[in-house]
């Protein structure tokens, strides 16, 4: 039998304010979920996260058996063999995600948001894998940002970006320095193999923060957002 087409992704979305003009993607860590992601977000700022005119999109990952966890099913974006940066990527899942994606991605096009407009990013598993849709698939997007996250030392980034000579949208990294899950210096090398490779990054470090969200850290991240997707002057007529 041919294989379905992927089913669209369950998302929970926070409309703009004003006019639509940019898109914000926002994948979820581990185990979670869109919703998961929007309430834990709402929570540390005490409102959603929200903009005059960006649209703010939470999808879900699909279920999946997970390997970390003995094969249980999980909503995760893709496997890994561990969790660890010195293992080879799961990349058959990761490549069928990136296709979900790209559709998710498509339908913001179709209602009329250039890709220029649009910024993709995540919570750990989730940057992951914000970093492989951007930095393999859509090169012409705004921004990326990556929360607590890493790719794998021999990553299908690297190997995509060194074959690379176009202009490679922007990548905000954050990481707390008591990361147990992720460790920082997964991070770090991330952040430095992705600049040796072209890439503008910036990495914000987090003291003594664990394997978590902070009120500073989006704060941070929304004035980035920001300044990636501006607000756009009405067109004269």
């Amino acid at each position: 039998l041919g294989m379905a087409a992927p089913a669209a992704l369950q998302r929970s979305v926070v409309s703009p304010a004003g006019r639509h003009t940019a898109s914000l993607i926002f994948l979820h860590g581990s185990g979670d979920t869109g919703q998961g992601a929007r309430a834990w977000i709402k929570q540390i700022l005490n409102q959603d996260m929200a903009f005059q005119h960006i649209k703010v999109i939470y999808p879900t990952a699909p279920a999946r058996p997970y390997t970390p966890m003995k094969g249980a099913f999980s909503n995760v974006w893709f496997d890994r063999y561990k969790i660890c940066n010195d293992v080879p990527e799961h990349i058959e899942s990761i490549d069928s995600m990136c296709q979900g994606l790209t559709d998710l991605i498509n339908d913001e096009v179709k209602n009329g948001i250039a890709k220029n407009r649009i910024v993709i990013g995540g919570f750990s598993m989730g940057g992951g894998m914000a970093m492989h849709l951007a930095y393999r698939f859509h090169q012409d997007l705004a921004g990326v940002f990556a929360l607590s996250s890493f790719l794998n030392k021999d990553s299908a980034v690297y190997q995509a970006l060194q074959r690379n000579e176009s202009a490679l949208p922007e990548l905000f990294q954050c990481h707390g320095t008591a990361d147990e899950l992720v460790l920082y210096s997964w991070g770090e090398e991330t952040n430095k193999m992705l600049k040796s490779l072209g890439v503008s990054a910036s990495l914000h470090t987090f003291p003594n923060l664990n394997h978590e969200l902070n009120r500073t850290e989006i704060e941070k991240l929304k004035s980035w957002i920001v300044k990636k997707l501006p607000v756009e002057a009405p067109k004269a007529n």
